[in-house]
């Protein structure tokens, strides 16, 4: 089952269920996802790869959203955002843990053959579409240039 499909029965769930966060969120999502497909060529069903860079967006928005709240004393927005973001990081991949990142960024630097920090493009480049929606994209370009330092 595609991550769009899983998204529309996560929908129906809610509804049955009476889950307004839940609801609203995937809802939201599903908006962004008929966007994408109807903005340029006609496609029936957006690829998985997709629609995780558009949840990821959206829970990236929330996370920075729940924060500007917290600085201007707002917890209730705060925790409302916080709450869709849990929605959304349900149909996310599993983020990779510090560990881990160093690892993956290590393996892509021998296998580019990177030496200097004149490489980090190259480095960039694989890393940012193997590892996408695993880490962000600042946590990578931060391991990349302490690596190649």
């Amino acid at each position: 089952m595609s991550l769009e499909q899983q998204i529309s029965k996560g929908i129906m769930e809610a509804m049955k269920a009476k889950d307004t966060v839940r609801l609203q969120t995937l809802r939201n999502i599903k908006k962004y996802i008929i966007e994408a497909k109807t903005s340029g060529v006609e496609i029936t069903e957006l690829p998985d790869a997709d629609v995780v860079k558009i949840i990821s967006k959206l829970a990236k928005q929330g996370t920075d959203s729940a924060e500007i709240y917290k600085q201007q004393n707002r917890p209730d927005l705060a925790a409302e955002e916080l709450a869709q973001v849990a929605v959304m990081q349900e149909f996310l991949p599993r983020q990779l843990t510090a560990e881990e990142l160093t690892e993956a960024v290590k393996a892509i630097i021998a296998e580019v053959g990177a030496t200097s920090m004149k490489e980090m493009g190259k480095v960039m480049g694989v890393a940012s579409k193997r590892l996408a929606g695993q880490a962000d994209g600042k946590e990578i370009s931060a391991k990349v240039k302490e690596l190649l330092s």
